[in-house]
Formats: C-alpha cells, structure tokens, sequence
C-alpha cells in the first residue's frame, strides 16, 4: 500500500471548526518484538521507511482536520518524553500523561472530559497512533462526514472496506442509510464482531454489510460521556473527577488516587457495543487504505519488494544477504549482518539484545513469544 501525494497547502480546506482529534497512544505491539516494546512500542517507530513515525504520521493526517491545536495526546508517562521529542509542536496542554493503562475507554473517556471542561460540547474524535492510512483525501472527507452524523447525536465510526476475510481485525455490519445532512455515505451500525473465524469472515464479505473495524470513533463530548454515565457510571464518575481537577494544582493527586481504581475496559465494549444495539451508532465507509499493522507478516504488504522473490526490508538492506530465499521479511537491526540461505517466507528480526525468528503464517503468534520471554523472567528484554 502506498500512501497518496499529500494535497498542496493552498489546495486544503479549513479545519472543521469545534473539532479535536483524540490519539490514544497505548500498549506495547507485542506481535511486533522485539522490535516493539513496552519501552519503545511500535507507535514511536517508523514501520514503513517513509521516514515518519506511526505517531508522527497520524497527527500529520489529523491537524489539517482539527487544526494544529486541536489535537490532544493521550499516553502513558514513560512515553511522554519520546512522543513530545517526536511532536515538538504539540503544546504541553496537548499531551495528557496516563499513570498506569487503562485501555481505550479511560483514555479516550479523560480526554473528552478534558476538551469538554476547556471547550464546551465540542465534537471529539479517537484515532490510534499506530495505524497505517493511505489517502488523505479520503480519510478527510470520510472524518468529515463522520463529524456531521456526530453532530446529529450518533457516535460515529468509520467502516474500512475490506479486502480480504482476515480475523485478526473486527467487524461492524451496516444497516439502513442514516439520512443525515453532511454525511451523506452514513449509515446505521447494527453491530459489532470481534475478530471472528475464517468461515464467518468470508460470509461477511460475501454479505456485502460488512467492514473493519478500525476502532475510530467520533461524537459530541457530551453524547460519548453521556453514553458513558449510563452504560459505565463508576468510570465516568472517575474520568469525570480527574479532568475536573487536571488544569488545576491538584491533578497529580486526584489522578494518582483515581485513576487505578479504573475499569479497564476498551470503548468497543464500553460504549459502541451497546449504544449500537439501541440504534446510537453510525458508520461512514472509509475508501482510504488502512492497516493496524498488526505483525510481521502485515507489515510486508505496507514495505516496497527488495528483489524480484517478494523479499521486504525495514533498515538498511546492505545489511541484508539473501541466496535462494523467498518472501522474507527481515529488520536488521542488530548492527551486523543478516544472512538467508535456502529458507522461504520467513521473518528474521534482529536487534543488539534479542533476536526472533518465525515464518509470516506464525506472525500472529509473535505474542506467545513474548509471554514466554516473561515467563522466562526476561523483563528486560520486554
């Protein structure tokens, strides 16, 4: 997948007025170590040699559509050096610092309740700082309507037309057009699935009701925590709390006393899930290209081929010596070099501490890797 040419600074149009763009940016990538780490996880790298971070890339994407001080941060405090080296931009009232993860509800939950005590019943959106989009004129016109469907009352996703019956994504299935002024391609979401068997995969796309999930939500400040209060009281009580208290002295305490009585629990199943049964969810087909970049072996379709064998690189490939080896996936990033010989479609990743090596059809299961490395008592090397 390629990503577009960027439209000319002239040609782009103004950013939707009382929007904010939310970037939670969480968890450690563990199908992608040991590259990915809890210390460096995979939003702080460049995945695709473009010569910009996952995290960089997906704000480049979101300040044309929310202006540059319109989008807020959210991630964990041993990440908020890095991020901030990485978006000198971003003022300090941007970055929001989690003490521990919550997952998805907690910081995308704070983070409204911030924006809706500084700016009112703003509109906020929710964008992952680790995936992979192609096209920005299609994103944009697809978040565009997305604000228009929210503006009406719906939490609003946007639905990735797939292009293959994968499980290792989820799935919203689309029902009847929403009519809605502005969002013209919206329509009502009657449900969600999560990461389902191959069989069903298939007979979703042949159903033709059927897209990704890419875990993309947008919504009035005031209808996300709304949805919140009913769905989740005791999380928006606390979220509710800390942002009372987050541009005042007292934020520390508040959070350090709160936030690790919160329910973990991701927006998915916190709000979306729900909200969508009672007919409070809307979903805008997206005709970008996207991707979670998930593992390994995802992560070859986003790399240009090394040789005509389908071999793909992410470094340098002077660092990289194949013989009578095909469809490798390889990252040297050990500081020697990396040989192949006689071995197809495999992956070799090597760094100065750890090296893994797997084929692409187990690159799904890099994460029981990890889990072995932690029971083998290697924290240091997670």
């Amino acid at each position: 997948m390629t990503p577009a040419e960027p439209a000319s600074a002239s040609a782009r149009p103004e950013p939707i007025e009382g929007f904010y763009a939310i970037v939670p940016a969480g968890g450690a990538g563990t199908r992608l170590w040991p590259l990915s780490r809890a210390g460096a996880p995979k939003f702080l790298h460049d995945l695709t040699g473009s010569g910009r971070t996952l995290l960089q890339a997906t704000v480049d994407r979101l300040v044309p559509l929310a202006g540059p001080r319109g989008v807020v941060l959210v991630t964990g405090r041993q990440h908020v050096a890095a991020a901030r080296e990485q978006l000198p931009e971003l003022a300090a009232e941007q970055v929001l610092a989690e003490p521990a993860p919550r997952d998805s509800m907690a910081a995308i939950g704070l983070a409204a309740a911030v924006l809706e005590r500084r700016h009112g019943d703003v509109v906020v959106g929710s964008f992952h700082a680790d995936q992979m989009v192609a096209g920005s004129v299609p994103f944009e016109r697809a978040v565009r309507e997305a604000v228009a469907a929210a503006r009406a009352g719906y939490v609003t996703t946007i639905g990735i037309a797939a292009s293959r019956p994968t499980v290792a994504f989820g799935y919203v299935r689309s029902g009847e057009p929403l009519g809605v002024d502005g969002a013209p391609s919206a329509l009502h979401v009657r449900g969600f699935t999560e990461k389902p068997d191959a069989a069903t995969a298939r007979a979703y796309l042949a159903s033709g009701e059927y897209r990704w999930n890419a875990g993309i939500f947008v919504a009035r400040a005031s209808v996300l925590l709304g949805h919140l209060a009913e769905q989740r009281p005791a999380l928006h009580e606390g979220l509710r709390q800390v942002a009372a208290a987050w541009d005042t002295p007292d934020r520390d305490r508040v959070l350090d006393q709160v936030w690790p009585g919160l329910e973990k629990i991701a927006i998915d199943h916190a709000v979306a899930e729900p909200v969508a049964a009672a007919g409070g969810v809307a979903v805008v087909p997206g005709t970008f290209g996207w991707d979670d970049v998930g593992d390994f072996n995802s992560l070859a379709a986003l790399l240009p081929s090394e040789d005509d064998a389908g071999s793909k690189v992410l470094g340098d490939v002077a660092d990289v010596l194949r013989v009578q080896s095909a469809g490798s996936v390889v990252v040297p990033a050990g500081g020697r070099l990396v040989t192949l010989l006689g071995v197809d479609d495999v992956v070799v990743v090597d760094t100065p501490d750890a090296l893994l090596v797997t084929t692409r059809a187990r690159a799904q299961q890099v994460k029981d890797m990890v889990a072995a490395v932690r029971d083998r008592g290697r924290e240091d090397l997670l």
